[in-house]
């Protein structure tokens, strides 16, 4: 007993709701083990758009769950602290952050699940810098309001004295040092009453995808060297849900350079610390060089670029089939509006008080060479969804299923509508979405990776990963 207890450690994650767990492993174990238990715990069984990330260098790192955790862990971490020095050791510390954004809440099937990536969401934004989207951030505090606290409190004079929530809780702070706490009190108010009646559901969809409309939120940054002799990097390859960026930092100013959805790239290359993409249709001499400072950097950072890719490609069909839904509700609302407006010229609304219109929400689409171009996608009244409510479950039930397994048939679900689940059990035939296990099994054609890849390639020999451009779906 002795000696298996020896052979423990206990590992620390940071959770998105700035709770601790504290979780006990073998000297062996695995980020998958502390990320199974970590599910166990919360009873969460979607969480595999979260990972666990170690900070390395002032940077958080997505850990290969099938590596030890010794690999990312300081030696003393093995060390039986019952020996020689009699100070006290900290358990490392893990966070488990999403490592897979989505641009629509209802491919998270799972109310526990959707909460915590919410929550995590919600810190993104409130440490976001997009200043010349000021609008985005009252409706999204309006969206967090409705979701935390539900519907809008009645109007007494005790909310002068005492205010029922904390303008630094729901808005950034460069917007509270603008605007002032008295004004955001005034006025971040008007937009909570206005969805008044909302469940919380609803609320939390609408702020994911109005989130997504912030350049800054939906994206994991990776810093870059635009040289060998660099010693701090001043490039910034951004992840993001359709692809990749290029920021350049001047003066922690971050200014974007290029826009890469993942049809325009032909092939990314890692050789040591060297990483160069090639966009499709381009001679080779176009390509961008950059480094990633270390060969172990290097394996960490294909392997989120290669998840994410799949991810895309993977989700895509069951993508554009929420969209039509959408649209055809969309279309329904507009209908209704206009001849309740005409019937009502007049409709009962308080004046300086913000409506969200059609457009309010739509989100940022692929910005290339013109960078302010966008596609937009409109998003549907929720009170009007029932098309919506009827197909989600078995969407997302179906989806969660396909993250861990391929489909091996439509199986027996309960739905009101018996032609939409098929079609969407059509659309997830043959999807796979294992992303833990990315690198140990057989990628899509368009990837291939090296034994050196695999190996962590410790000497800082070729590391190479190829993405051809095969990406239609």
């Amino acid at each position: 007993m002795s000696i298996s207890i020896k052979q423990e450690r206990t590992v620390c994650v940071l959770l998105p709701t700035k709770e601790m767990l504290d979780i006990t492993v073998g000297l062996k174990g695995t980020g998958q083990e502390v990320f199974s238990r970590v599910s166990e715990l919360l009873g969460v069984k979607e969480i595999h758009y979260f990972g666990l990330t170690v900070v390395k260098d002032n940077e958080h790192m997505f850990l290969d769950m099938e590596e030890r955790l010794a690999k990312y862990f300081p030696k003393e971490w093995k060390q039986d602290s019952a020996k020689g020095s009699q100070r006290r050791w900290l358990p490392p510390l893990l966070c488990l952050k999403v490592q897979y954004y989505v641009e629509n809440g209802r491919l998270i099937c799972e109310r526990k699940a959707r909460r915590l990536y919410y929550t995590d969401l919600r810190e993104r934004v409130l440490r976001s810098e997009c200043r010349q989207q000021e609008e985005v951030y009252f409706q999204l505090a309006g969206y967090a309001l409705q979701a935390d606290l539900g519907d809008h409190p009645p109007e007494n004079l005790d909310q002068r004295v005492s205010p029922y929530f904390q303008p630094k809780d729901y808005f950034p702070p460069w917007i509270v040092a603008k605007r002032g706490v008295e004004y955001l009190l005034c006025h971040g108010p008007k937009v909570h009453r206005d969805l008044w009646g909302m469940p919380s559901r609803d609320a939390i969809l609408l702020f994911i995808r109005e989130s997504s409309r912030l350049e800054d939120v939906p994206v994991t940054f990776y810093r870059l060297h635009k040289d060998k002799r660099e010693e701090k990097g001043s490039a910034l390859l951004g992840l993001t849900l359709r692809g990749m960026q290029v920021y350049q930092e001047v003066n922690n100013v971050r200014e974007l350079l290029y826009d890469f959805p993942w049809t325009n790239v032909g092939r990314l290359t890692f050789l040591g610390k060297r990483f160069e993409i090639q966009l499709d249709g381009l001679p080779s001499a176009r390509k961008l060089v950059y480094y990633t400072g270390s060969a172990f950097r290097s394996r960490h950072l294909l392997l989120h670029l290669s998840g994410s890719h799949r991810l895309y490609l993977s989700l895509q069909p069951a993508i554009r089939h929420l969209r039509q839904l959408e649209e055809a509700e969309e279309k329904k609302r507009y209908r209704e509006s206009y001849i309740s407006d005409d019937m009502d010229p007049d409709p009962n609304c308080s004046e300086g008080s913000p409506r969200l219109s059609r457009h309010s929400t739509s989100s940022s689409g692929i910005e290339a060479d013109a960078r302010q171009h966008s596609i937009s996608v409109e998003m549907v009244s929720v009170e009007e969804e029932e098309t919506l409510r009827r197909t989600e479950k078995s969407f997302s039930s179906a989806a969660s299923h396909e993250f861990q397994q391929h489909v091996d048939g439509p199986g027996e679900v309960s739905v009101d509508d018996p032609e939409e689940m098929l079609r969407l059990a059509e659309l997830l035939q043959g999807v796979s979405m294992d992303c833990p296990s990315l690198v140990r099994t057989e990628l899509i054609p368009s990837f291939k990776l090296t034994a050196a890849d695999l190996n962590g390639d410790p000497s800082g020999s070729a590391v190479r990963h190829e993405s051809r451009s095969d990406t239609s779906v």
